[in-house]
C-alpha cells in the first residue's frame, strides 16, 4: 500500500532529551511517499516544543498535559494521512520503519498494523532484560495476525480510528489504552497484523526504581481494562500464562505472612522460578539470576497496582454505579 500521504504522531512530554533522534529517524525514512510528523507536546516544562522547533517541516502542536492517549487523538484529529502511524518519543524508527508497516495494510479487512522493538540503549543491563522479554513474546505468541497492539508501534486507517473515537483518554499513563483500543477495533470486525520486521529501536528504562514505578502503573491501569473488556481478563496475546499466575502467587505471600518458614520457603521457590524463566527467554546463568531478582520485584509491583487498581475499578466503580 502507497497512500500519497501518511502522518506519523508522536505524543511527547518531558522528552527534550529523545525527540531529537526521534525526529531525526522520521525525516530519514527511506518510504517514497509523503510523510507528515506530528508532534504533540502534552504540558513538558522541559523545553520539548524547543526542541521540536529545530526541525522546521515538523508540525508542532501543544495541549495541557492530559496524557499520551489524549495527545495521540489531538495529533491524529490534526492529521491530514490516510493512514496514521504511532510512536512514542523515546523511539528512534528504523529508516524503512513506514515503509514496512505500510506493506501490512494488503486487505480492506486490515485495519491495523503493528511493528516490534529493536533496542536503542543495549549497554544498559535492564534494558536488555526488558528487551529480551519483549522479543521473546513477540517471537513465541505473536503470529501474523494478532488480536492487539502497542501504541509505540501502530499504523491505523484514520477514518477507522476516529470512528472508533480514538484512544480513551480516561487512560491518564501510558498503560492499557493501547490493549483497549486494539479491542474495540477487533469487535467492530477489523484485524490486526503484526510485521515483525517493523522496527523502532527504543531507550528501554535503565534506573530500576522508574522501572517498578511503571510496572505498578501498568498493574493499576490493566483492572480498568479488565472492568472495561472482562472477556480478556484471561489474557490476549502477548500474555503468558505466566503473567496471569503471578498476581495470585504474590498474594499468597501475604496469606503465608503468619508463617515465616512457608514464606521464605514459597519466596525462594518464586525467585527461582523467576530466575529459570530469564534462562528460558535467553539470558545467561548469571543474567538469569540478576533479571530474575527483577522480575520478581516486578511481580509484586505489578500485582500491588492491580490490587489498587481493583478496588478503584470493581469495587469503587461498583458503588459508584450503585449510587447512580
Amino acid at each position: 500500500m502507497t497512500p500519497s500521504l501518511v502522518s506519523v504522531v508522536v505524543p511527547a512530554y518531558n522528552a527534550a532529551g529523545t525527540i531529537g533522534e526521534n525526529l531525526k529517524a522520521l525525516l530519514c525514512q527511506t518510504y517514497p511517499g509523503s510523510v507528515e510528523i506530528i508532534v504533540v507536546d502534552d504540558g513538558s516544562t522541559d523545553g520539548t516544543s524547543e526542541a521540536v522547533s529545530r526541525f522546521p517541516s515538523v508540525r508542532c502542536l501543544r495541549q495541557e498535559n492530559a496524557g499520551p492517549a489524549s495527545a495521540r487523538n489531538r495529533g491524529a484529529e490534526a492529521a491530514r494521512g490516510e493512514i496514521v502511524l504511532f510512536t512514542d518519543s523515546d523511539c528512534r524508527p528504523q529508516v524503512d520503519w513506514v515503509g514496512k508497516i505500510l506493506e501490512g495494510f494488503s486487505s480492506d479487512d486490515i485495519g491495523a498494523v503493528c511493528g516490534s522493538y529493536g533496542i536503542a540503549n543495549p549497554s544498559s543491563f535492564l534494558a536488555r532484560g526488558i528487551h529480551r522479554e519483549i522479543l521473546y513474546r513477540h517471537r513465541v505468541l505473536m503470529g501474523e495476525i494478532v488480536n492487539c497492539f502497542g501504541s509505540y508501534n501502530v499504523a491505523i486507517r484514520r477514518d477507522l480510528f476516529l470512528t472508533l473515537g480514538g484512544f480513551d483518554g480516561t487512560y491518564r499513563h501510558a498503560s492499557g489504552e493501547d490493549n483497549d483500543l486494539s479491542y474495540r477495533l477487533r469487535a467492530q470486525g477489523h484485524r490486526i497484523r503484526f510485521v515483525r520486521g517493523a522496527l523502532v529501536d527504543h531507550f528501554h528504562q535503565e534506573d530500576l526504581r522508574r522501572y517498578l514505578k511503571e510496572q505498578y502503573r501498568h498493574g493499576f491501569w490493566r483492572a480498568k481494562m479488565y472492568r472495561t473488556h472482562p472477556r480478556m481478563a484471561g489474557g490476549d496475546g502477548y500474555t503468558f500464562w505466566k503473567d496471569m499466575a503471578e498476581v495470585p502467587g504474590t498474594f499468597l505471600h501475604l496469606l503465608l505472612g503468619p508463617w515465616p518458614h512457608l514464606w521464605l520457603g514459597w519466596a525462594a521457590f518464586f525467585l527461582v522460578f523467576e530466575v529459570l524463566w530469564g534462562i528460558v527467554m535467553g539470558a545467561s546463568f548469571v543474567d538469569g539470576w540478576r533479571y530474575g531478582g527483577v522480575m520478581w520485584l516486578r511481580a509484586f509491583m505489578r500485582s500491588a497496582g492491580f490490587g489498587v487498581g481493583a478496588l478503584r475499578f470493581f469495587i469503587g466503580g461498583f458503588f459508584i454505579e450503585k449510587k447512580r
